[in-house]
């Protein structure tokens, strides 16, 4: 199918960004976003002031808080919070047209369930064609035109292929692949790990550490990923090592920051009290404690970071609980 216009559910940092940069030659773009009053700023100053300021988004951007204005669209992408992702697919659930793609760009599991953003779709749309992208894409710089490289799964060949033509560009470089479980995890997994990357910065504990650490992570998204059904060469790919890496060592990391907070002694309540955006890695780590008890799989730094977001247990303690750890070979 031709794709005509394109919606992008979601007016927070990534939802604009990627709004910015699929208008920029021209196409048609449907912006929605829930808060009346954030879209209607949004409308007369063409600029998020509170998801992404600096940049300015073409006329061709069409921004609204009406469902109805996006039921023409043969294109929708979710990016709203995981945590809201179920109450706005079913929200939508009359709107979208019935021969409408659907792209997830949403990382997260969902609490109880342990559902993938896929998942979700697939329940509220049945019959339709359903996509997901995830990469180490920060929103600031894929907003600046920096070059970003991504991977866009689906299990329809076809319908991949043509999302990779019709999104893909050389600043926007996407990549194909038909395995969705592991490129969900991945995305949703790496935020997680990177509060305790953030920690680790918080109290100042090296480069040396850090690498440790993070090297660590990548042992336990692939334990945990592959025992929900991932492939363990996803999680090598862009959106697992590489969505790792730059959310686990980037300044513009969200999560990476509300780690290094706890990590210097402040306290969740007034991180979170203090943010505009959701850091996706806070709900997400209660979604992947349970899902490591569900699959009965060893997660020492999913553990602690649990422990420090929802037990209150002291940063420096949790670390002294890793180290303390039995030691063994690399490869467990």
């Amino acid at each position: 199918m031709e794709i005509k216009s394109t919606t992008i559910i979601g007016a927070g940092g990534w939802g604009t960004a990627l709004a910015a940069t699929w208008a920029r030659d021209g196409r048609k773009i449907v912006l929605w976003g829930h808060n009346p009053k954030r879209i209607e700023r949004l409308r007369e100053t063409r600029e998020n002031t509170d998801y992404l300021p600096g940049f300015k988004l073409p006329d061709n951007v069409q921004i609204t808080n009406d469902p109805q204005d996006c039921d023409q669209s043969s294109l929708i992408v979710f990016v709203v919070p995981s945590t809201a992702f179920r109450t706005i697919a079913e929200q939508f659930q009359g709107v979208i047209g019935p021969d409408a793609l659907l792209l997830s760009c949403t990382k997260g599991i969902e609490h109880g369930t342990g559902m993938r953003m896929s998942q979700i779709l697939s329940e509220n749309f049945q019959g339709h064609r359903i996509a997901v992208l995830s990469g180490p894409n920060l929103a600031v710089e894929v907003a600046r035109n920096l070059p970003t490289a991504t991977v866009l799964g689906s299990a329809d060949s076809e319908c991949a292929v043509q999302l990779q033509a019709f999104l893909g560009s050389p600043r926007f470089r996407i990549y194909t692949s038909d395995e969705v479980i592991g490129i969900e995890l991945g995305g949703a997994l790496k935020n997680v790990f990177a509060l305790s990357a953030g920690v680790s910065d918080g109290l100042g504990l090296g480069d040396n550490a850090k690498s440790a650490l993070v090297t660590r992570c990548l042992a336990e998204l692939l334990r945990l990923g592959t025992e929900m059904g991932g492939d363990p060469r996803t999680f090598y790919g862009l959106s697992g090592v590489g969505d790792l890496i730059a959310t686990c060592f980037s300044p513009h990391s969200r999560n990476r920051k509300v780690g290094e907070r706890l990590g210097r002694g402040e306290s969740l309540g007034d991180i979170t009290s203090e943010m505009q955006m959701v850091a996706e890695g806070i709900p997400t780590t209660k979604s992947a404690f349970e899902c490591g008890r569900r699959f009965n799989v060893d997660t020492p730094i999913i553990d602690q970071v649990y422990s420090i977001l929802y037990d209150g247990k002291p940063p420096a303690q949790a670390l002294t609980d890793l180290l303390q750890r039995e030691q063994k070979p690399e490869r467990n």
